[in-house]
């Protein structure tokens, strides 16, 4: 069955499948994420869903690295006494490596979330065939 008429208010009318969606069809697709309809709520939150799940990723992966240096220079003090080319190791790391890597943890999230978006774009134009 598909949606109910939005503009009428009737119950859902039959729709017989016989083969893949024309291009009217596909436009009505896109339509439906424009117009807010439930079927282009769903496209919408389905990317939505991935796209918070990928942030909280990136999140987790950086408070597990990152975010447990200065724990880790609180509980092992004698940390603080190794020095790498006569810098203090808590200097290098909270110093110089931090920004790399929170550069590469942008990176890489920008290329995944555009690389879901561009997913999403594919199976919108895939159901608009």
């Amino acid at each position: 069955m598909s949606e109910p008429d939005q503009h009428s208010g009737g119950p859902p009318t039959r729709v017989r499948v016989t083969g893949p969606p024309s291009r009217r069809q596909a436009a009505a697709r896109t339509s439906d994420i424009d117009a807010g309809t439930r079927l282009g709520g769903v496209y919408m939150r389905s990317l939505l869903r991935e796209q918070l799940r990928l942030a909280l990723g990136v999140l987790t992966v950086m408070a597990l690295t990152i975010g447990l240096l200065p724990l880790a220079f609180y509980l092992a003090p004698e940390l603080s006494d190794v020095r790498l080319l006569g810098v203090p190791l808590g200097w290098l790391l909270l110093g110089v490596v931090v920004y790399p890597a929170l550069v590469a943890l942008g990176w890489g999230y920008v290329r995944r979330a555009e690389r879901n978006e561009r997913d999403f774009a594919e199976i919108v134009s895939e159901a608009e065939r």
